[in-house]
C-alpha cells in the first residue's frame, strides 16, 4: 500500500476509533468536512498544515499520524526510513526515527526555495521542540517573533504558538526537528 492510501486508512481508522463523525473531526481539527472525507477516500492529498491540524486533534504529533505500525527498529537503513512530500509545496519530510519505548522522535527536512508551511499551536501542545538547519536558511516565524536561521543555527521552540516555517532563500533549506513528546 503506497503512502497516500496508508495515511488515508490511519486517518479514517483513528476517527472511528473515537467514535467521531466526520463532522466532529472537522470541528476538533478545523478542517472542512469535505475536505476530510475526500482526504480519507483518496480523493484529495492532504497538505503539511492539514495533517497537522488533523494530528494535533487527535492529540498526536504528525510522525504518530504517519507511523506505520510497528514500524520502529533499532537500525533502519536510509532507504527504509519513511517519507513523504506535501502535493502543494514540495516540502519532504523522512522519520529518520520514531519509537513507542522513547520520547523522542527526528524528522529530516527539506523546504524547497520560496515555499512556507503554516503550523498550527495546536501542534505543540504535547511537545517540545527544536530545529537545527544543516543547509541553507530558513526564517521560523513563532507568533508574533521571527528569528531567521543559517546552516549550524538551532532554534528551541518556546511555548504553543502558530508557526509559519519559510525559505525565503534561493536554495533548500535542510534542517533537523528533534521532538521530545509528553
Amino acid at each position: 500500500m503506497d503512502i497516500e492510501a496508508q495515511l488515508a486508512q490511519r486517518i479514517a481508522d483513528l476517527r472511528a476509533r473515537r467514535g467521531w463523525t466526520l463532522a466532529e473531526f472537522a470541528q476538533r481539527s478545523g478542517v472542512s468536512k469535505s475536505m476530510l472525507s475526500k482526504v480519507e477516500r483518496q480523493e484529495a492529498s492532504p497538505t503539511a498544515t492539514i495533517l497537522l491540524r488533523l494530528a494535533g486533534a487527535l492529540g498526536l504529533t504528525l510522525a504518530e499520524l504517519m507511523a506505520e505500525q510497528g514500524a520502529s527498529a533499532r537500525f533502519l537503513q536510509k532507504d527504509a526510513q519513511p517519507g513523504w512530500t506535501d502535493p502543494t509545496t514540495g516540502y519532504h519530510r523522512r522519520q529518520v526515527y520514531l519509537s513507542p519505548a522513547m520520547p523522542l522522535e527526528l524528522v529530516e527536512v527539506h523546504m524547497p526555495p520560496g515555499k512556507q508551511v503554516a503550523v498550527p499551536a495546536s501542534s505543540y501542545a504535547l511537545i517540545r521542540q527544536v530545529v537545527w538547519v544543516l543547509e541553507g536558511c530558513l526564517v521560523i516565524v513563532e507568533g508574533d517573533h521571527t528569528t531567521e536561521l543559517s546552516a549550524g543555527d538551532r532554534l528551541e521552540f518556546g511555548p504553543p504558538a502558530d508557526v509559519l516555517y519559510r525559505n525565503d532563500g534561493e536554495a533548500v533549506a535542510r534542517y533537523l526537528v528533534a521532538v521530545v513528546r509528553g
